[in-house]
């Protein structure tokens, strides 16, 4: 039924054509017709969050923060939602009021995520076993 047709019987105008069975409201909706939102699938939901994460930098090193091995833990609820555990190279790191938000921010950014939440945390320290191999590239440390 169109939307028109659906609009006219709505007002008490107009009356089924022979032999077109009327539509049931409490059927359901055919998925055909109907706008959904799909959220994208877990693997490709991780990998935009972690690209977003290394857009990421620390001011001082010009390495992104999940290369240095920053990011502990990114944990993904079936929502979208996203929890994500960080250390700082150093607790008197000068950025470690301000670099939360930002990871927070960039991970925002990431179509299908929803709320997001990020923990500083100390345990285990960082070290620098904890970089990839193109960080320590990058640092002229291989």
């Amino acid at each position: 039924m169109s939307i028109m047709t659906s609009l006219a019987r709505l007002a008490g105008l107009g009356r089924p054509a022979q032999g077109v069975p009327e539509e049931d409201p409490a059927a359901p909706v055919d998925e055909q017709r109907s706008a959904r939102i799909v959220p994208p699938a877990p693997e490709a939901l991780r990998e935009s969050v972690v690209a977003a994460l290394r857009t990421v930098h620390d001011p001082e090193i010009p390495v992104n923060i999940y290369d240095l091995g920053l990011i502990y833990r990114i944990e993904m609820a079936e929502n979208g939602d996203v929890g994500i555990d960080m250390t700082l190279t150093a607790p008197a790191c000068p950025v470690a009021g301000a670099m939360p938000k930002m990871v927070e921010e960039a991970v925002s950014g990431v179509p299908g995520v929803g709320a997001v939440r990020v923990e500083l945390v100390w345990d285990p320290p960082w070290t620098q076993d904890k970089m990839t191999d193109e960080a320590r590239l990058q640092l002229g440390m291989m």
